[in-house]
């Protein structure tokens, strides 16, 4: 049952839920975006792993109980959550043991591909460059976030020097290499060349974000060569407070590393003209899923001179629609099996 947009045990106390994180900070956001969606107030557990079960997460489960801690070194609580959410491969391990230890008590949620088949879980969501199919999967677009007008306007309200940089605002943003895209030196100088010629036609600001991923070197280079232009760059705490949320807020568009799943996914759901950077044609999956982006139209050419905003990319509310319907589907066969 839900109260006041928070779920209820029957009982009426508040329904308790777990979001597993591999360590990775966009997985972690999309963890936690969905317990927000399903009013669930989150625990977060940090896994790390023994070997051989990192290697082989999600696969080997035998005494997985004993080679998994928290990274405060502590063990897995056995008190088990009443759902769980876990995001990337690794924190998949504990997402499918807990539906074993909770004996299906537990409603378990993964999300992306866990590479081991979905009915281990009661629900899997997947970009659809992930190619998953079955009754419990939930398909996606892109990454899942909390992005939607109301965020935008209270990031507007956190970060309002924003607001006085020479438009257009141009965020950049970066992530880090990828297989299917390499970040390196002549990566980096196609960007410089490309955003030069993007503010030697518009003139404006650029608004700079880099990732935990972002190469060390490529992070000095970039912090460098942006000091040529007005607008703010962010990197790390020595930058003060994490911009990212007003950039996302107020640019007027989007260069974003063709690398970040999370980082376009994010920039597509504030309805403003995004471009995804790939020098070089990508392949794999990586390439599907900017395929489908802009085959919905939201990615949009580097050079178009007046690029008109797009529909937001705001799937959350339908994710957790279904979600919720897996998740009773599961209540009503556990008070089933129970009575």
């Amino acid at each position: 049952m839900t109260g006041n947009g928070i779920e209820l045990n029957d009982d009426g106390s508040r329904e308790t839920c777990w979001v597993i994180s591999d360590g990775a900070a966009g997985n972690e956001r999309q963890a936690l975006a969905l317990a927000q969606g399903l009013g669930l107030e989150a625990v977060t557990i940090r896994l790390r792993f023994a070997r051989p079960w990192r290697w082989f997460a999600p696969h080997l489960t035998w005494l997985a109980g004993s080679a998994m801690r928290c990274t405060d070194g502590l063990r897995i609580s056995t008190a088990w959550p009443d759902v769980a959410i876990g995001c990337g491969r690794t924190a998949a391990l504990l997402t499918r043991c807990l539906r074993q230890w909770s004996e299906g008590r537990c409603f378990t949620v993964q999300i992306l591909d866990p590479r081991i088949a979905p009915h281990h879980f009661g629900a899997v969501i997947a970009p659809r460059h992930d190619a998953l199919a079955g009754d419990n999967v939930i398909t996606t677009l892109g990454a899942i976030n909390t992005i939607d007008d109301a965020w935008l306007a209270h990031a507007r309200e956190q970060f309002p020097a924003l607001e006085a940089l020479p438009v257009p605002r141009i965020a950049v943003l970066v992530g880090g290499p990828h297989k299917a895209q390499a970040l390196d030196g002549d990566y980096l100088e196609s960007l410089k060349q490309c955003l030069a010629s993007l503010h030697a036609r518009h003139g404006g600001s650029f608004l700079v974000s880099t990732s935990r991923r972002t190469p060390p070197e490529m992070r000095a280079a970039l912090r460098s060569w942006f000091t040529q232009w007005p607008g703010v760059f962010w990197a790390d705490r020595s930058d003060g407070e994490n911009s990212y949320p007003g950039m996302l807020a107020w640019a007027d568009r989007f260069v974003v590393s063709a690398d970040s799943v999370n980082m376009i996914s994010e920039a597509c759901a504030t309805g403003k003209p995004v471009h995804a950077f790939a020098p070089k044609p990508v392949a794999g999956k990586l390439a599907r899923f900017h395929d489908a982006l802009r085959n919905a139209g939201h990615l949009c050419a580097l050079d178009a001179d007046a690029p008109t905003a797009q529909q937001p990319l705001r799937e959350l509310p339908e994710v957790v629609q279904r979600a919720r319907t897996l998740w009773g589907t599961h209540r009503t066969a556990l008070c089933e099996t129970e009575s």
